[in-house]
């Protein structure tokens, strides 16, 4: 693993997007920017597409991460939410891939199971917890940066851990089977 890397954090959202740069330094995780990018000004959905698109090609260039992660969406009841929340985290998406980026999506109860233990921790329990992890001290605005940052730090707890190596790129059973042969005891 290389000594230094940034990761890009982002919790997709149409009313609020939030974003995080988080630094590992020697195995050790600064935070380096978490906020939120105000969609709500805009009326026209494209419009905020755009802005979308934009805000993070610009902390791209300007942070230069190594990697990118973002929380899928989490799937509720409304179709139409779903639907715009899917066109937010695709444009996300496509920024980071124009850009070379490695992606990676985190179900909402993996980041939090990997930040708190408990899978349904609530956005509060959350936030204590990265407040701990990473000796930060005010509470941002929006939860919706907190979630950015939240998503940064599971990403970094999955690939630096032996485990999170060890079942990265495997879909399932079948797939460990196959790509582990040996390992099956008959």
């Amino acid at each position: 693993m290389k000594k230094t890397e940034i990761i890009l954090g982002i919790d997709p959202g149409t009313q609020l997007m939030g974003f995080a740069l988080l630094r590992i330094e020697n195995n050790q995780p600064q935070v380096i920017l978490m906020d939120v990018l105000k969609l709500t000004k805009e009326k026209d959905i494209y419009a905020r597409l755009d802005m979308i698109h934009s805000k993070v090609c610009e902390l791209i260039k300007l942070y230069q991460p190594s990697t990118f992660a973002i929380e899928a969406p989490f799937f509720g009841k409304n179709v139409q939410s779903m639907l715009k929340l899917g066109r937010a985290q695709g444009v996300a998406i496509a920024a980071a891939m124009q850009a070379k980026m490695t992606v990676t999506e985190y179900s909402p109860k993996k980041v939090k199971q990997s930040i708190t233990g408990n899978g349904n921790a609530d956005k509060d329990q959350v936030w204590k917890m990265l407040q701990r992890i990473l000796n930060i001290e005010e509470k941002p605005q929006y939860f919706d940066a907190t979630d950015a940052l939240a998503v940064a730090l599971c990403h970094h707890y999955q690939t630096s851990s032996v485990m999170g190596k060890a079942i990265k790129g495997l879909k399932g059973w079948d797939d460990f089977i196959a790509k582990n042969p040996g390992r099956v005891k008959k």
